[in-house]
């Protein structure tokens, strides 16, 4: 039985075209990067199939929405906070409201909120924090995202990999080679590393960066521990906890997130060890209080509110034929969490 009018979206004309919906769109707006052939084949599929464009698609594609969407991981942890700070200033500034969504790190939730999002008209989406490095985690919330933008909206991504729009990128696997190489030339050969989720992006990028200043000092880094708890303050007390009981001899511990190293020093500092006398400790990402910690804390410097601010500029620029990308650069903040290991 045919489908009603009601029901039909640009997908299935893309589908019974043989297309993109990214084609199926060009070709029903009448934009550039289709050819006219192509276009007209696939102008007529959508006629005879009683496709009619959807007018709210076409305020979007206009600009006329107002509000667009920032979707999270955790609105708590101090990286996400500055990034939306970003995005209220280009928010703010471009006269649009910004709806704030958390996602806990739960891709199921992640692609109910794009849904929430995207059934509330906003204009454009950013959606910031790391992907899966199994990228059939996210492929309905690719899809989603892709019949969105076809429709008219507009998506930016901070720190993801597998979403094929436009993405600002952090520095993640340079920044942690930087953190490792800062501790090896301190002296430092028993490290263990604290971590999130290895299933995530961010945390695989970092990695491969340390793991890069090990080998370039000829050092093997599959004898590093890896000591794996949730991304956040709590999670890093759990490893501070698992690493002083399972792995005492260690002179510097290197969190993959500020917020980790945050909660493994309120652990030093209950067992009363000395940091940086007994162990170092590093962090990642120069949240605004790490300088403000006793010690301060030595970390990776990302441009985070920057970065927020550059993603939700792109989602607001004129489409490209391709996704394009922008690089966050890093820096090297030392500061009292480090020293040379105790003789």
């Amino acid at each position: 039985m045919a489908k009603r009018r009601t029901t039909l979206r640009l997908q299935d004309v893309a589908e019974h075209a043989g297309v993109s919906i990214a084609t199926a769109s060009r070709s029903l707006s009448g934009a550039s990067g289709v050819s006219e052939p192509l276009a007209e084949r696939v102008r007529e599929v959508a006629k005879r199939m009683g496709y009619v464009a959807n007018l709210h698609a076409r305020s979007l594609a206009a600009g006329t929405s107002r509000s667009v969407g920032l979707v999270v991981r955790e609105i708590g942890d101090p990286y996400f906070t500055e990034i939306a700070s970003g995005v209220l200033r280009v928010g703010a500034r471009e006269g649009l409201m910004v709806q704030i969504c958390h996602t806990g790190r739960d891709p199921r939730r992640e692609l109910d909120q794009i849904r929430t999002l995207v059934a509330s008209r906003v204009g454009a989406i950013v959606i910031a924090g790391s992907g899966f490095l199994d990228a059939r985690l996210e492929a309905a919330a690719k899809a989603e995202l892709q019949a969105y933008r076809a429709a008219g909206g507009r998506v930016a991504v901070i720190g993801r990999h597998h979403l094929g729009v436009d993405a600002v990128l952090p520095e993640n696997a340079a920044g942690g080679r930087a953190i490792a190489e800062h501790l090896l030339a301190l002296g430092h050969r028993r490290l263990a590393i604290a971590t999130g989720s290895r299933a995530l992006t961010t945390i695989a990028d970092r990695i491969s960066g340390v793991a890069e200043a090990f080998g370039a000092a000829g050092l093997d880094f599959t004898t590093v521990p890896q000591v794996e708890a949730e991304f956040t303050r709590a999670g890093g007390k759990e490893a501070a906890e698992t690493i002083l009981a399972e792995h005492p001899g260690v002179t510097a511990v290197l969190a993959l997130n500020d917020d980790m190293a945050i909660g493994i020093l309120s652990v030093f500092r209950s067992h009363g060890i000395a940091v940086p006398g007994r162990i170092s400790v590093a962090g990642f990402d120069d949240v605004a209080v790490a300088q403000d910690l006793a010690p301060s804390l030595t970390t990776v410097r990302l441009p985070m509110t920057e970065m927020g601010a550059l993603a939700l500029e792109l989602a607001l620029k004129e489409p490209a034929a391709r996704p394009r990308r922008r690089v966050a650069g890093h820096e090297l903040v030392v500061r009292d969490s480090t020293a040379p290991p105790p003789a």
